[in-house]
């Protein structure tokens, strides 16, 4: 690996807890905080897919990257989602960003427009923010979620620009992301955007990963990510296998619901979220603490 990667690693993309009456709960994050804290963990990422972004204001946005930044020790570092809609918001917050703490900005594409954000109108859209942006923007691209994908194209375009650092890409299409392994300069950082992924991504050249599944099992990804980078192909096999079924109930199999009850399940706080998002079923409340006692995870 490139010693001039500046991030490599595991980060956990955060879920945002909220009260029962959906405010943000801001004792529950110091304490899911804490213990990310004593986990192996590279940093966390805030406003990821996660963290419910879409569900928050521009306000609660900023609270949420400035309180995260202040619980977390400063060995970790905060990557925060800054993708707005629009350009200028998206400069704005990526900013405001910046002036609380977050060693990097996260873009996800726009999405509302999609039939009018063609190559040429994203490439402006993240050049114009990359000029501005006073930290490193991590491309972010999530198909399943925007209905847009970047395709290998258009992110070795954007790797040449000198404050386009990396891309998070949660397509799950290994030769998508190998391509852009390949075709990048050897400083930029390719992250897996899931743990299903992860080993494949690492040994095609990737240097790191922001997965769901780190938020319940933190060091068992590190340790998945540490045997993928040191060739040892048994280990990283096992636990590659061992974390399948667990990532895809707290990904596409229950979606953020998922992933707070799983939260709630191993002692950390998930509770509800937010609206129009509802929780999990009973049913599939019993399903996930057998999915993840079956992963060696204790549930308490």
């Amino acid at each position: 690996m490139s010693s001039a990667h500046i991030f490599s690693g595991i980060y956990a993309p955060i879920a945002t807890p909220f009260t029962q009456d959906n405010h943000i709960h801001w004792e529950a994050l110091a304490n899911n905080l804490a213990f990310y804290n004593q986990s192996r963990l590279a940093g966390v990422v805030v406003l990821g897919s996660n963290g419910e972004f879409a569900l928050l204001s521009h306000q609660e946005k900023l609270e949420m990257i400035r309180f995260v930044r202040e619980h977390l020790v400063k060995e970790k570092l905060v990557i925060a989602g800054t993708g707005c809609e629009s350009t200028a918001e998206t400069m704005e917050l990526g900013a405001q960003a910046a002036a609380v703490g977050a060693a990097a900005a996260l873009v996800v594409t726009p999405w509302y427009y999609k039939g009018s954000y063609t190559d040429p109108v994203l490439e402006k859209h993240y050049h114009t923010i990359a000029d501005a942006s006073p930290i490193p923007v991590m491309l972010y691209n999530m198909p399943r979620n925007t209905g847009l994908n970047l395709a290998p194209a258009i992110v070795n375009k954007l790797a040449q620009h000198p404050n386009i650092i990396g891309v998070k890409d949660s397509s799950g299409d290994i030769v998508q992301i190998t391509n852009i392994i390949n075709n990048t300069p050897a400083d930029f950082s390719v992250f897996a955007g899931s743990g299903s992924f992860l080993m494949a991504t690492i040994l095609a050249g990737g240097v790191g990963g922001t997965l769901a599944i780190a938020n319940i099992m933190p060091d068992t990804c590190v340790e998945l990510y540490e045997a993928s980078l040191q060739g040892d192909l048994p280990k990283a096999r096992a636990l590659q296998k061992l974390i399948m079924q667990p990532n895809a109930a707290v990904t596409t199999g229950m979606g953020i619901a998922g992933l707070k009850k799983a939260l709630d399940l191993i002692g950390l706080y998930g509770g509800k979220p937010r609206p129009p998002l509802q929780p999990v079923s009973p049913e599939d409340g019993t399903r996930l603490v057998k999915i993840l006692q079956d992963a060696g995870v204790t549930v308490t």
